[in-house]
């Protein structure tokens, strides 16, 4: 018996795994069933640029390198928690709360001032 395979993925330079003609990645595809649980069906219907076999490959490729994959969420999804604590001291949000202990009228005097300049 002869196998037929398709090629709905490819693999770019970098080694990120994409929909065959399209920028849309196979880990984002893994995402909206992971976050969402999304079935294939609800996905084409939030992606209609995606065929339901697009989306088939896109989930069997998540499952043969699950492993692989998962690490990859896990550490970006640390990157983002330590990008958000980064953000939560910095000068300008500082600024920005020094701001808000204003008196709304004063805050509205220097706006009026500062039109006027």
């Amino acid at each position: 018996m002869a196998t037929v395979g398709t090629s709905h993925i490819e693999v770019d330079d970098q080694g990120v795994a994409r929909i065959a003609g399209t920028t849309t990645k196979v880990i984002e595809v893994a995402l909206d069933y992971l976050a969402y649980g999304w079935s294939p069906d609800e996905m084409h219907n939030q992606h209609q640029y995606l065929s339901l076999a697009q989306i088939h490959a896109a989930m069997v490729y998540y499952y043969d390198h699950q492993a692989e994959l998962d690490e990859r969420i896990r550490k970006d999804l640390e990157e983002v928690d330590q990008m958000a604590k980064d953000a939560q001291d910095t000068p300008l949000r500082r600024k920005l709360l020094q701001l808000k202990k204003w008196p709304i009228r004063s805050f509205f005097f220097r706006f009026n001032v500062l039109q006027q300049l």
